[in-house]
């Protein structure tokens, strides 16, 4: 394997004691953002950014990554004993994790659901590390008009494939779109959509947005809807854990399934929330014990957390190799290389060889780390959540706007930090998707770079995104994705007419 030596020097990068410190720190850090209600992996990942600003960035990314592996184990924790997900990717875990802790099997299922985990996320980092340098690659010989193409399909699967209303969904990029114009233009110079305000000369930062979105929309969500929170005392000891781990050959059909699933969808911008569902809702169809999914079934922990951790790792694969984040994290990571001077894309495994294989070998530690201490801390962190909201609200309130500030010193920000929390919040009592709307901000710009410099390379032909297989194939299957929603009611409505009786 070709990578082999680079994923060595990376273990190099990686097992030094500061990295180590750093992954364990992010990790508790993240168990903590998973569990808080209101918070969550994206607003973690975006809230930490501005103390990265002055460290290097594998060790920056490193953080990062590990505070990632720990919110999505945190909110696994809140799922399973108060049946409240602290992530939307943990949804799916609710279903059956919180039945077997009502049932006194709260230890089987946290054990299950962690280890489980660790085997989604290893499946991933080993994709990763097997098809890095051949996607890197293919990448090179991307031009414009390919760019643009990944650009489009990243968004069309968004709507295809995304899970949520098309249309809904259409809006919000489109709402992201529009939101990644405001500023100076870098092609022509001129401000764009500023309204004479000095403070969007600049634009809008999607860290503060992320904040918004995510954090205090959240939290006024939460705040909208919680009742008095009653959970599952539970302590995750040993030999459950073995016990645990010698039972779980038993699911390596739905182990193996939901693996691929998590990659397919990490590596689409489908993400980790569609995964577990998709993941949850095939184990159901196919198990030999559907019929007992809902009730504590535990291949209904074991789908959809496996296919969570895929997704989440193989999801840093194509914001790497190709700029395009697979999930809303990744989106908030990508803008963090952005800031820290580093340009994705395939040129970045070449100019920067530590950074990428450093960041893919501390996932095999980072996540045996992030199982290690959350089947250790699980009843310390759980005690986090029968503290009253009332006290937790405004702490986590003035975390997130201090991290607005944070992002740049200004009041300005803090202030689109709560026009973006009243945005958050009213689109997720809409059932607008969010994600969407922040891979858009990210790439948005990029988007439209790659197309102007495609129109003046074939001097406004359209048909310069079908000049090749590649660029052809990419768009195609973009616009295919696209429509796929008309499509599939299409093809329900001709299946239902042919299933009518004759007259």
């Amino acid at each position: 394997m070709e990578g082999l030596p680079a994923l060595l020097h990376g273990f190099e990068v990686a097992l030094t004691a500061y990295h180590l410190g750093l992954m364990v720190a992010g990790v508790l850090i993240g168990i903590l953002v998973g569990v808080l209600p209101g918070l969550g992996a994206p607003n973690g990942v975006a809230l930490l950014m501005p103390l990265t600003f002055f460290m290097p960035p594998v060790s920056a990314i490193i953080l990062l990554s590990s505070m990632y592996w720990g919110a999505l184990l945190g909110g696994s924790t809140t799922s399973i004993l108060f049946n409240i997900p602290g992530e939307p990717s943990s949804v799916a875990t609710t279903f059956d994790g919180h039945p077997m802790a009502k049932q006194g099997r709260a230890a089987e299922a946290l054990s299950l659901a962690f280890l489980c985990s660790g085997f989604g996320a290893l499946a991933g980092v080993i994709t990763i590390t097997i098809v890095a340098d051949d996607i890197a690659e293919f990448a090179l010989r991307f031009s414009p008009a390919e760019y643009f193409a990944v650009y489009l399909l990243a968004f069309c699967a968004f709507i295809g494939m995304g899970g949520a209303n098309p249309l809904k969904t259409a809006v919000s990029l489109l709402v992201g779109l529009s939101l990644a114009t405001i500023g100076m233009d870098t092609v022509s110079g001129e401000m764009r959509l500023t309204f004479g305000q000095d403070e969007l000369v600049r634009g809008i930062s999607f860290l503060v947005a992320v904040i918004g979105l995510f954090g205090i929309g959240e939290l006024l969500a939460t705040a909208d809807e919680t009742e008095k929170v009653e959970g599952i005392r539970a302590r995750v000891r040993l030999a459950a854990v073995l016990k645990t781990l010698v039972e779980l050959p038993r699911y390596w059909v739905a182990l193996l399934r939901s693996a691929a699933i998590g990659i397919w969808m990490g590596l689409t911008p489908g993400g980790p929330t569609a995964a577990s569902f998709m993941s949850y809702g095939i184990a159901r169809r196919f198990s030999k014990r559907g019929d007992n999914f809902g009730r504590g079934e535990p291949e209904g922990v074991v789908s959809p957390e496996t296919s969570d951790h895929a997704a989440g790792v193989s999801a840093l694969l194509p914001m790497l190799a190709l700029g395009v984040p697979g999930s809303a994290t990744a989106a908030v990571m990508l803008g963090g290389l952005m800031i820290w001077g580093l340009q994705p894309g395939p040129m970045l495994f070449q100019d920067r060889p530590d950074f990428v294989w450093g960041l893919i070998a501390s996932m095999y530690v980072a996540n045996l780390v992030a199982v290690v201490l959350v089947l250790a801390t699980v009843p310390i962190f759980a005690s986090v959540m029968r503290a009253p909201f009332g006290l937790l609200a405004p702490l986590i309130m003035a975390i997130c706007l201090t991290g607005a500030w944070m992002v740049s010193g200004s009041g300005f920000d803090v202030l689109l930090a709560i026009g973006f929390g009243v945005l958050g919040y009213l689109m997720k009592k809409l059932d607008y998707p969010i994600a969407p709307m922040v891979l858009a901000m990210v790439l948005g710009d990029k988007a439209e770079d790659a197309f102007r410099q495609s129109m003046l390379i074939s001097q406004g032909n359209l048909t310069v995104f079908w000049s090749n297989w590649l660029v052809g194939s990419i768009t195609t299957l973009a616009l295919l994705l696209l429509a796929w929603p008309v499509l599939a009611w299409l093809l329900r409505g001709g299946v239902q007419l042919s299933r009518r009786p004759a007259a």
